[in-house]
């Protein structure tokens, strides 16, 4: 297992909890149709994640393409994100280092051949999702609303607020 990774997934299902709470928010008839990107985004980088799901297990995916073409409901794509957050958290408790750094080879869903470590995917899911994340976020502040603020460094502060005293130390300003 890393450390690091878990840290990551943690970081990663806290912000889509946190965009989906905001996006909950919304006047949903008045942002109809930036709620639907919005929604398209995160079904993208949902289904790529499910997708590195399958390539991580060695099963088929089923998907033919990177997005659905129906668009969930943002109760269901909260649903479905949810539990694929819980499903990479599960996985990453009981990987080993050794798996991690096991290459696999894969087929992306234009055709083309990948070759990944298991730790280069999961790398890749997190931040892929974030990406995406960032443009929601885009799309809110040009609605002159204010996205979550979705940064690592905010979900270790937030979740662990005795990082503030800097584990103790006294920092010198010269």
């Amino acid at each position: 297992m890393s450390a690091l990774l878990q840290k990551l997934y943690t970081y990663h299902a806290w912000a889509n909890n946190d965009l989906f709470d905001k996006l909950g928010a919304l006047d949903q008839e008045e942002y109809k149709t930036q709620l639907h990107t919005a929604l398209r985004l995160i079904n993208h980088y949902y289904v790529v994640a499910r997708i590195f799901t399958a390539h991580l297990t060695g099963e088929q995916h089923g998907f033919t393409s990177d997005n659905t073409d129906e668009t969930p409901t943002l109760a269901d794509l909260r649903a479905a994100v949810t539990s694929s957050d819980q499903w990479y958290l599960d996985y990453l408790r009981r990987v080993s280092t050794e798996n991690l750094a096991e290459a696999m080879p894969f087929i992306f869903t234009d055709g083309d051949k990948g070759y990944m470590t298991r730790e280069e995917m999961l790398t890749h899911v997190a931040l892929h999702g974030a990406y995406h994340r960032g443009e929601v976020g885009r799309i809110l502040w040009q609605l002159s609303i204010t996205p979550p603020w979705d940064t690592f460094a905010v979900y270790l502060h937030r979740t662990d607020p005795t990082r503030r005293q800097q584990g103790g130390k006294q920092l010198i300003l010269a």
